[in-house]
């Protein structure tokens, strides 16, 4: 292929348009289940209960520390389905490609997207290419939709959560919005802070040991204090979160310190929120310290009766109302 950047040509359904196919996602996607020259696409009837789910992608810049939206892509999706009990064993892929981007931008970021569903383990089995003019887009937007099995295991849901519930997370908070904050160079400032954007299949695969398992989540888009405002609106129950245990990186909240941030609000990509009975709360705890991703797994408060509200508890021993999340401090986070 000739050219270094796209242009309208590469969607107009023509000959630019397939050697982007098949010279870009294609050959990087390597797929034998993939088609490109078909509608549609035939898979192997799964072996349980099928789970499906959907998501976009539009972070700026494309490519951050940590990760790409290549690799976000895949990740978002197919933790989607981990933290809903699942096993992802499809994908989709929609590109929506600026036209003036760059085809080795382009190139990096697909062979990004194909290197991160092998190690998921999940195919890309069909796929759509849109070009849009120059100036309505942000270089690429990716929309996927994924498709899984149902895990053996407990059933999880808001439904099943109890006071006297413990809360987990499996690691550091807000270290991909501040990781891609510092990537756009907006503020001024510059750090070698990496985003947490992986796979958490390791460790939903382990929760689902445990029958106190109630309920799991990824705190993307709004953080950890939104997936906990989301828990008291559907229990009618309050969240206590312990701010001794709750694990920030100093880099990450020295960014907040500076900017106004608060990192319980600010998006991770690779982290695991957790709702399991007290009883078995500290062995959750114990086989994530054991696992890649999980080192750093914190038990980070607990589910209450006695009013629907999200409160912070200092390390001075006193209490701060968390409010719901109104603004959005980091548009184009994922």
């Amino acid at each position: 292929m000739q050219d270094t950047h796209i242009s309208l040509a590469h969607g107009n359904g023509g000959r630019f348009m397939r050697e982007l196919i098949e010279g870009v996602f294609a050959r990087h996607l390597d797929n034998p289940d993939l088609d490109v020259q078909a509608d549609a696409v035939a898979l192997a009837a799964l072996d349980g209960e099928p789970m499906f789910t959907t998501d976009g992608f539009t972070v700026q810049p494309l490519e951050f520390p940590g990760g790409d939206i290549g690799s976000l892509a895949v990740h978002g999706s197919t933790n989607d389905l981990a933290v809903a009990g699942a096993e992802p064993r499809y994908l989709s892929l929609n590109a929506f490609i600026e036209e003036g981007l760059a085809l080795d931008t382009l190139e990096r970021l697909v062979a990004s997207l194909a290197r991160a569903a092998r190690e998921v383990g999940v195919k890309v089995v069909a796929g759509d290419t849109k070009v849009l003019r120059r100036g309505e887009g942000g270089g690429l937007y990716l929309a996927t939709t994924a498709l899984g099995v149902r895990l053996p295991g407990p059933v999880t849901g808001l439904d099943r959560i109890r006071a006297g519930d413990r809360l987990l997370v499996s690691g550091p908070v807000g270290d991909h919005g501040t990781a891609v904050m510092l990537a756009r160079e907006q503020f001024g400032l510059r750090g070698d802070l990496r985003s947490d954007a992986a796979s958490v299949l390791p460790l939903t695969r382990a929760a689902l040991e445990f029958d106190g398992l109630r309920f799991m989540r990824d705190p993307t888009r709004g953080g950890l204090a939104t997936v906990c405002h989301e828990i008291v609106r559907a229990t009618g129950l309050g969240v206590r979160l312990q701010q001794a245990r709750l694990p920030v990186r100093d880099a990450v909240q020295s960014v907040c310190d500076m900017l106004g941030y608060d990192p319980l609000f600010l998006a991770c990509e690779g982290r695991v929120l957790a709702v399991i009975g007290e009883d078995q709360a500290g062995a959750l705890l114990e086989r994530w310290r054991t696992l890649e991703g999980g080192a750093d797994a914190a038990l980070i408060g607990r589910v209450e009766a006695g009013g629907a509200r999200l409160l912070l508890e200092t390390e001075l021993g006193g209490e701060r109302l968390l409010e719901e999340l109104e603004d959005d401090p980091l548009p184009r986070i994922c």
